[in-house]
């Protein structure tokens, strides 16, 4: 049988041959050697080019010895699906959206974590809406994107509990980033809980920062996760324990280049400057291997979705790591 919420990524997406299509599962490899044959390949989940983008800007997979696909998708959900279907052997989002899949019985560990400052993700609200607290929020229809279980509902039900409201104050609609950034354009929509580009688009659009995920109110972490399949492949395993460790060393590029980092997002994702700038300055900046520390803090966020019925069933966290590949 499938797990719910396996079923409910699959029936939010798009099917999967549509979204390879539509996001370009392939090319793009930045690591060759003198002859193709018996080449171990990497097919590297991503979201809106975001990892793509830093490891050729930095160069980072020169002289790797296997070869790199990716495959590209604009929010975590359809990762996710394409994960469990074997199209992609590596996942990318921040904590919830791992926690989500996990919990819904998606097939794979993490194997590395992320961390930043949080303020990637955030609540923009429309200049003019009333909304200057996030206690205006109460009665207000909150739209999160992009699925159910991502990184800004999470942010959404921890400020509402830091200011003393609950998260039935307010009315949750979820929308794909791209529809909502429309939507929110438009006016049609007054809050909406965010991340990254969008995020920083949305306040190019006439929003302004209601708040952001600085200071802990979101962990900080992602987690770059790989199918079960894939770790089952020794060769596999041993290509992406050394991919973990060159984009730490992108990372930290990314860290000390951010005018470069920020033109390298400009010309591969058609951002224009200032989101480009924005965007630099949020990025994640280490690669880290799951220690209990991580674990710790992570098992927070799972436990207080789990108490507002978010994530169901919870998931035992520091268990559904794979701390072998990244040392």
């Amino acid at each position: 049988m499938t797990p719910p919420a396996v079923r409910t990524i699959a029936a939010a997406a798009l099917s999967l041959t549509a979204l390879l299509a539509l996001t370009g599962c392939g090319g793009d490899s930045s690591a060759r050697t003198s002859s193709d044959e018996g080449q171990v390949t990497l097919t590297i989940g991503d979201q809106a080019k975001t990892l793509q983008t830093i490891v050729a800007a930095s160069g980072a997979l020169k002289g790797a010895d296997y070869k790199v696909k990716w495959a590209e998708f604009e929010g975590a959900a359809p990762l996710y699906q394409a994960v469990q279907a074997n199209a992609a052997d590596t996942t990318y989002s921040a904590d919830l959206p791992a926690l989500q899949a996990l919990s819904g019985g998606v097939r794979f560990k993490t194997v590395a974590a992320l961390k930043n400052d949080g303020r990637h993700v955030g609540i923009v609200v429309r200049d003019g809406s009333g909304i200057d607290s996030v206690k205006d929020l109460k009665g207000q229809k909150v739209v999160v994107s992009s699925a159910k279980g991502s990184i800004s509902e999470y942010l959404l039900a921890n400020v509402l509990r830091q200011n003393g409201l609950t998260y039935s104050d307010v009315k949750v609609q979820y929308l794909l980033p791209t529809d909502a950034q429309a939507a929110f354009a438009s006016g049609k929509i007054k809050a909406w809980a965010t991340f990254g580009v969008y995020q920083a688009v949305g306040l190019e659009q006439g929003g302004k920062l209601l708040v952001d995920g600085a200071d802990g109110r979101v962990s900080g972490y992602g987690f770059i996760g790989a199918s079960d399949k894939a770790l089952a492949d020794e060769n596999k395993k041993a290509a992406l324990g050394d991919f973990l460790k060159r984009l730490g060393t992108a990372l930290k590029w990314t860290d000390t280049h951010e005018d470069e980092y920020a033109k390298a997002i400009v010309e591969r994702n058609g951002a224009d400057e200032s989101v480009a700038k924005t965007l630099a300055s949020a990025a994640y900046s280490q690669v880290l291997p799951i220690d209990a520390g991580v674990t710790k803090t992570v098992q927070g966020v799972a436990d207080l979705m789990n108490g507002i019925g978010v994530l169901e069933p919870n998931v035992d966290v520091a268990g559904t790591a794979d701390t072998s590949v990244l040392k």
